[in-house]
C-alpha cells in the first residue's frame, strides 16, 4: 500500500513537472474568432504531443483587429497574431515587430480562410432588407464596428462602397450614399463581439453588418432563428491573415511551436474545424465538402475594387480620411 502510495505521488510529481515545463504559447486574435480558436487549440494540442512529444498549452487574447495589433505593437508579449485584415499585420511589420515577408512565409498570402460580410436582421426580417441600398433607408437602424479600430468595420464599409461602385456610382454619388448609410449607423462598434452584444443582447437597431463566420457563434450563444440571414447581392473577400511576432519567439525560444501552429491551421483538421465555424477554408477538399454550408455569392477582392487594403487604408480610414468626412459622431 505504502509503495503504491509513493507511485501515485511520484506521478503526480511526474505530471506536474510535465506541465510546468510545457511551452507556452500566446495568440492575439480578433473578436469574433474566440470560438474557432478555442477548438483549434484544443485539436493543435494533440496534434502537437503526438507529433514531438512535447506538452505545449495554448493562450488567446482578443479584441478588436486593430486594437489587438497596437497591443503587440506596444509590448504584447503575442508569439502569433491572426487577424482579419492584412493593413493590421502591415502595421507590426513595419514596427519591426512582424517580419517584412511575413505574407510571403506561409501559402495563401499567408490566409488559411476567409470569409465575407453578410447583413443579419431581427427574426422574420422585418424591415425587409435585401441588399445593401436598404441600408440607407429613412428609419433602418445599423450596427456596425468601426472601421477605424476593427477589421470587421473595415471590411463592411469597403463591401457596401464596393457594391454601389460596381453598380457604376461615380466617386460623389459613392460619397454620398456612404454618408445615408453611416447617418444610419446607430452603434459603431469597437469590435466584431461588442457589435453583436449591442445588437442580440441590448437589442439595439434592425440589422447588423458582420462576417459570415459570426452567424454560428450567434446560433450557438443565441440559439438558431433568432436573427435572420441575409445574403447581399454582391460582397467582398476577407482574408484571415496570420504571422509569427518575431520579437517574441526570439525572446521566448517559441519559434519552432509558433511555425507549427500557423501551419497547422492549413491541415485538413484545422480546415474542417474553419468550415464548422462558418470560415471559408483554402483548401479545395474541404470546402467542396462543406459547400452545403457557404451559400455561392458574388465575391469581389480588396485589390479588384480598391488596389490593396493598405491603399485603402490610406484614403478611407487614416485620420482625416474619407470615413472621416463622411461620419458624424451622434
Amino acid at each position: 500500500m505504502k509503495k503504491k502510495l509513493q507511485l501515485l505521488v511520484a506521478s503526480a510529481l511526474l505530471a506536474a513537472s510535465s506541465l510546468s515545463s510545457a511551452q507556452t504559447l500566446l495568440n492575439a486574435s480578433y473578436d469574433v474568432a474566440r470560438e474557432f480558436y478555442k477548438d483549434v487549440n484544443a485539436a493543435f494540442v494533440p496534434y502537437y504531443k503526438k507529433q514531438t512529444g512535447k506538452d505545449v498549452k495554448i493562450d488567446q487574447a482578443h479584441g478588436g483587429s486593430s486594437a489587438q495589433a497596437r497591443a503587440v505593437a506596444d509590448g504584447l508579449d503575442a508569439d502569433v497574431v491572426t487577424m482579419n485584415t492584412t493593413t493590421d499585420i502591415e502595421f507590426l511589420a513595419e514596427k519591426g515587430v512582424v517580419a517584412k515577408d511575413w505574407n510571403k512565409r506561409l501559402p495563401d498570402n499567408a490566409a488559411p480562410t476567409t470569409s465575407t460580410m453578410l447583413l443579419l436582421t431581427r427574426e422574420g426580417n422585418p424591415k425587409g432588407i435585401k441588399d445593401w441600398d436598404d441600408l440607407i433607408k429613412p428609419g433602418v437602424q445599423v450596427v456596425v464596428v468601426n472601421p477605424k479600430t476593427g477589421g470587421n468595420g473595415r471590411y463592411a464599409y469597403l463591401a457596401a462602397l464596393g457594391y454601389i461602385k460596381k453598380h457604376g456610382a461615380t466617386d460623389a454619388l459613392a460619397q454620398e450614399f456612404m454618408t445615408k448609410l453611416y447617418k444610419n449607423v446607430i452603434v459603431l462598434a469597437r469590435g466584431g463581439r461588442d457589435a453583436t452584444s449591442a445588437f442580440l443582447q441590448r437589442n439595439t437597431g434592425d440589422v447588423l453588418v458582420t462576417f459570415e463566420s459570426e452567424v454560428e457563434s450567434v446560433n450557438k450563444e443565441f440559439g438558431n432563428g433568432k436573427v435572420d440571414v441575409v445574403y447581399p447581392s454582391t460582397s467582398i473577400v476577407a482574408e484571415n491573415p496570420v504571422a509569427i511576432v518575431e520579437r517574441t519567439v526570439a525572446k521566448k525560444g517559441t519559434a519552432d511551436l509558433a511555425k507549427a501552429y500557423l501551419q497547422f491551421l492549413y491541415t485538413d483538421e484545422a480546415q474542417e474545424i474553419a468550415a464548422k465555424h462558418s470560415l471559408r477554408p483554402r483548401s479545395a477538399a474541404v470546402l467542396k465538402k462543406y459547400a452545403s454550408s457557404f451559400k455561392p455569392i458574388k465575391l469581389f477582392t480588396v485589390e479588384e475594387m480598391f488596389g490593396s487594403l493598405s491603399q485603402a487604408q490610406k484614403v478611407h480610414f487614416n485620420d482625416g480620411g474619407q470615413f472621416d468626412k463622411i461620419y458624424t459622431v451622434k
